[in-house]
């Protein structure tokens, strides 16, 4: 009995030791301000606590099929001119319903042909259907639009995170809000710039290089004079002047419409400081585009290229010689627009556009007053309680204020450990879990001093005590996690906040009002005069 009871012990204070450890870390002294700095890093406060910004995004996801869309159009475009079918292709109903396509002008004889060309050129995602006066119309299946919306979100997502990840904003939320509702939730703990970070996060990166057919023009009017109104085939026409601080006026050019490759064949981008001190953008293709591009620029030396990004010409130049996987951007870019441009194009393009529906700041003035209130509400429960306890508990009572004050730690410590964001209703929670935790002890010591009223001895009480109440505060507690489990799958960010709390906080109660008190219990037993009475 003692053998084992020394092991529990020595548990108990590796236990302790551990999360102490947790919770300060290894601070760099002793000194009391040293182990304070060293707990603040570790503990990491949520929106509520620390300030910063709050928004909810709009994701337009009709963009990512409108794009895929474009993309169909243009393979079905190419395809039947390839088989020799003097049809036109158009998308008759915009960008708002972009997942039909209207082919036109396909002799009655060529029909099979292009429904053989869309079933092997685009396959099982479009459906041909006859419309009348000869016309047809190509539509994306709904199973392949709601997929094509669901892929955008979640790339949405996984871009808006990882700009807001390389600008070193801490502990920042990028999630889904609300259920299919095509929405976005962003929290920014502690910035100090939000404007520069909505910018990052609202540029499309779209990058492509595209072949100059002509230009540069002093205006769109005067572009179009030169073809007579009417552009040529397969080109399209672009404005220029879109690199920040690049010169006033605008600049038109006259672009192949299909890029020589784009911004998804980007392996890797850098700013840099060039030959002529002023800050450019290099950027890295991969091997396949890096092929493809130096055999494209090798047969066209003396020809210019332009790089399109967000849909405008942001460089032109001659080819001078051919050019593999190595390339850069140049203008007048500042040190922050040329780390901007460079981390927009390493993140990847957005595949939609977004709106702004909610969007909150929260001042750091106001997360220092609700930590304060949040701290004293905790500390004044804490307190409150265990009076309570002590004044009709007595000896028992220090049994379970013990068993509290290591909840607790143990709680403040998986914080710590997994980098958790505590936030308001993560406090909320903590309280919570302490009355919980003392739920626990009142059920246990109310059966001990039952058992004794029934004439048991004390050892005999305090083990039909434990035992007896286990279940019970078995059934409690799982049932109250189950329903926490609930909350953080389908609840906001701050009801997860409140989830993890309260779960993790009931997990450690078991161990401390069940295992520890019980260690506490048997010490005392250990060391009580045969025949006293037990302070419970």
């Amino acid at each position: 009995m003692q053998r084992n009871l020394r092991w529990k012990t020595l548990f108990i204070i590796v236990v302790v030791v551990a999360c102490i450890l947790g919770i300060t870390g290894f601070p760099k002294g002793l000194s009391w301000r040293a182990i304070e700095r060293s707990t603040i890093s570790r503990i990491h406060l949520g929106l509520d606590l620390q300030g910063g910004t709050h928004m909810i995004l709009q994701v337009n996801v009709k963009d990512a099929v409108n794009a895929q869309t474009d993309a169909a159009m243009a393979q079905l475009q190419t395809a039947l001119n390839k088989a020799g079918i003097p049809a036109t292709v158009s998308k008759p109903g915009g960008k708002q319903h972009p997942q039909t396509i209207l082919v036109q002008g396909v002799p009655p004889a060529r029909a099979g042909d292009l429904s053989n060309i869309v079933q092997n050129d685009l396959g099982s995602d479009y459906q041909l259907n006859t419309l009348p006066g000869g016309n047809y119309q190509v539509v994306m299946q709904p199973l392949a639009v709601q997929a094509v919306e669901s892929r955008a979100l979640t790339q949405e997502i996984e871009t808006i995170g990882n700009r807001i990840n390389q600008l070193g904003v801490t502990e920042p939320t990028v999630q889904q809000h609300g259920l299919g509702a095509d929405q976005i939730l962003v929290q920014l703990p502690g910035i100090s710039d939000p404007a520069h970070v909505k910018q990052v996060m609202q540029e499309s990166g779209q990058l492509s290089i595209h072949l100059v057919k002509g230009g540069p023009f002093a205006s769109q009017a005067q572009a179009l004079s030169q073809y007579d109104g009417v552009l040529p085939a397969n080109t399209e026409l672009v404005k220029g002047s879109n690199v920040e601080g690049q010169g006033s006026g605008e600049q038109w050019y006259l672009l192949d419409s299909t890029g020589v490759v784009n911004g998804t064949e980007l392996r890797d981008a850098q700013p840099n400081l060039g030959a002529g001190g002023q800050m450019e953008v290099d950027f890295t293709l991969t091997q396949a585009a890096g092929q493809r591009f130096r055999a494209f620029t090798g047969a066209n030396i003396g020809k210019q290229l332009a790089v399109l990004l967000n849909g405008r010409v942001a460089e032109a130049a001659t080819i001078d010689a051919a050019i593999g996987s190595q390339g850069r951007i140049t203008g007048n870019f500042t040190t922050r627009s040329a780390h901007d441009l460079a981390l927009i194009l390493r993140s990847g393009a957005l595949p939609a556009s977004f709106s702004y529906l909610e969007e909150e700041t929260v001042g750091p003035s106001l997360g220092a007053d609700s930590i304060h209130d949040g701290v004293v509400a905790a500390i004044t429960g804490f307190l409150v309680v265990a009076f309570a306890m002590l004044l009709y508990y007595r000896g028992a009572g220090i049994n379970a204020v013990l068993a509290l004050v290591l909840n607790l730690i143990i709680l403040m410590a998986y914080m710590a450990w997994v980098s958790a964001t505590l936030t308001l209703p993560g406090i909320a929670g903590i309280i919570l879990t302490i009355g919980m935790a003392v739920d626990a002890n009142v059920l246990i010591f109310e059966r001990i001093r039952e058992e004794l009223r029934h004439g048991k001895s004390v050892p005999a009480a305090v083990d039909i005590g434990f035992r007896q109440a286990f279940v019970t505060i078995l059934d409690t507690h799982v049932t109250t996690i189950v329903s926490a489990v609930i909350l953080f799958l389908f609840g906001t960010a701050a009801i997860k906040g409140f989830a993890i709390t309260l779960s993790v906080g009931l997990l450690a109660n078991l161990f401390t009002a069940v295992f520890v008190s019980r260690v506490i219990f048997d010490y005392v037993l250990q060391r009580m005069p045969r025949g006293a009475e037990l302070s419970v």
